[in-house]
């Protein structure tokens, strides 16, 4: 199953949007369509509460929401992926923008992909974020390079090694931000072995 692609309002720099891919499926979430609609992509499907637009986008199959909801258009965007059976997720314009609560939200989506059994990345520019759950190692290359680990929804165990600060059977708690600003190498290796976490690239 290819992934699905959800582009949100937050910010876009040049070179974010990837080639649509076959077998993907784009979903605009409210004020995304501006940044698609700029570069001439249409999505598979608008979804959202026309908050941020003028009106309806044509010639596009659309989900309106209502304005007071539970979801953010992006959550709703996320639950319609699923609905559709992907499991891979890239959430563009999902950080930075007007308001830094719908950047808090969208880490929180990370971690509610990965308890329905999917993943997902935020991206923008050179800035990733993942979410690990127990059981789940990532290796990567990163000579020089910054990335932090943080706990999502509650406290995680984590193993780090290849990095400048590396250990074995490290607590993590998200009431204080032990694991940022570490420095990758060549390969670095990041094993869960409780909870969850987010892994963030900056």
């Amino acid at each position: 199953m290819k992934r699905c692609v959800i582009v949100g309002a937050g910010e876009i720099l040049p070179g974010d949007l990837p080639e649509k891919a076959p077998g993907e499926f784009w979903i605009a979430a409210d004020g995304g369509m501006k940044a698609l609609a700029a570069r001439g992509v249409s999505p598979d499907l608008f979804l959202g509460d026309l908050d941020s637009l003028d009106s309806q986008p044509e010639g596009v199959p659309a989900r309106i929401l209502p304005v007071r909801k539970d979801d953010t258009d992006s959550a709703a965007a996320v639950k319609a992926g699923l609905e559709r059976g992907f499991s891979d997720f890239l959430l563009l314009g999902a950080l930075g923008g007007k308001r830094l609560s719908h950047t808090a939200a969208n880490f929180q989506l990370l971690l509610f992909l990965k308890l329905h059994g999917a993943s997902g990345e935020l991206r923008c520019g050179c800035t990733r974020v993942t979410c690990l759950a127990a059981g789940e190692t990532e290796t990567f290359s990163r000579p020089g390079g910054f990335f932090s680990l943080f706990a999502a929804g509650g406290d995680a165990v984590v193993s780090i090694r290849g990095a400048l600060f590396s250990g074995e059977n490290l607590s993590l708690s998200p009431s204080f931000p032990l694991g940022v600003s570490n420095e990758g190498s060549e390969k670095t290796t990041v094993v869960v072995q409780e909870g969850a976490v987010y892994l963030v690239f900056d």
